[in-house]
């Protein structure tokens, strides 16, 4: 009985506090953004402690509360587009899962989860997600010419500039689908450590990755952006928009998963053979900010998922 008094109580007491969260992400500017993507987070450690019904009931119970005081959409869309992925976080810190399939489980949930929210907001209001957004970026250029204008731009030179932005707008339009997949990767990993702090302050044993230096990647992603580069090209080519689109989605994520890969050799190298600290953060700031640069490390990290540097030439484990 007692044990089911502290559940309850700790369940109100998680459920008010997303429900705060939910208030900050509405009504607050910036931090709001960083109330939702933690929204998820009292979720996670409400099954860890108590159980998987708990959660659930906890969730349900902050989109009511959620839906009353702000509206049912908001509730709705919050609920549904970061509650899978806190939900699948905290079973499998729950249980005992190895780290990296409790990330990878959480990540894919979370994608999944925010991909039914947006088809739940088109199927209900048949507006298409980020339009809104797309249409004040469109005025705010209108907006911003009349001060080029005045600034001593000619027309020329301001219809250049409009032209480059409609066509950099018209690349962010295609990469739609990977910006999902970027939200779903980023709210889950800040989840994933920040739950990982507070488990252990609360006195729970909970299983960390390995250090940034050892992780790998899987090859796949060297092999899709090979693919994607021809299904880029074909598409291209052959004016086939749909297989264009795929594959430059496909060929980013590959870039970032190259980029992030690259990171971890280099700061395995850094330590191997022990740069100073401070030249290697200089080092890694330069090559982020060379673009040509950025490019060969995303091409190291690539390579890697297959080859295995680390492995192969250096043949032991980055000391900490």
């Amino acid at each position: 009985m007692a044990t089911r008094v502290t559940s309850m109580t700790e369940s109100g007491l998680l459920a008010a506090i997303t429900v705060v969260m939910a208030l900050i992400g509405v009504y607050v500017p910036f931090l709001g953004t960083i109330a939702v993507l933690m929204w998820p987070l009292p979720i996670l450690v409400l099954i860890v402690r108590h159980g998987l019904k708990w959660g659930v009931m906890a969730v349900v119970v902050a989109g009511i509360l959620t839906a009353a005081l702000v509206e049912p959409m908001v509730s709705l869309r919050l609920a549904l587009a970061f509650a899978p992925g806190g939900v699948a976080l905290g079973f499998g810190f729950r249980k005992d899962w190895s780290p990296v399939r409790t990330l990878t489980t959480g990540i894919v949930c979370s994608m999944a989860a925010k991909l039914a929210a947006l088809a739940l907001l088109f199927a209900l209001t048949g507006v298409e997600p980020f339009s809104s957004q797309f249409d004040i970026m469109e005025q705010s250029f209108d907006s911003s010419a009349e001060i080029y204008r005045s600034m001593g731009m000619t027309e020329a030179q301001i219809e250049e500039s409009r032209t480059t932005f409609t066509e950099n707008l018209s690349i962010v339009r295609l990469l739609l689908p990977l910006i999902v997949i970027m939200m779903g990767v980023m709210d889950t990993m800040l989840n994933y450590f920040l739950g990982g702090i507070v488990l252990r302050r609360l006195g729970h044993d909970v299983r960390t990755l390995p250090p940034f230096a050892e992780w790998r990647l899987p090859s796949i992603f060297a092999y899709l952006f090979g693919f994607s580069l021809v299904g880029a090209y074909w598409g291209s080519t052959r004016d086939i928009s749909l297989l264009y689109q795929a594959s430059l989605n496909a060929m980013m994520l590959a870039t970032f998963a190259g980029m992030l890969e690259g990171v971890c050799v280099y700061t395995y190298a850094s330590r191997h053979f022990r740069w100073p600290k401070f030249f290697s953060f200089a080092m890694i700031t330069f090559i982020m900010l060379n673009g040509f640069l950025l490019r060969i490390l995303c091409l190291i990290g690539l390579f890697d998922m297959v080859i295995d540097y680390r492995k192969r030439y250096w043949g032991k484990k980055s000391e900490d």
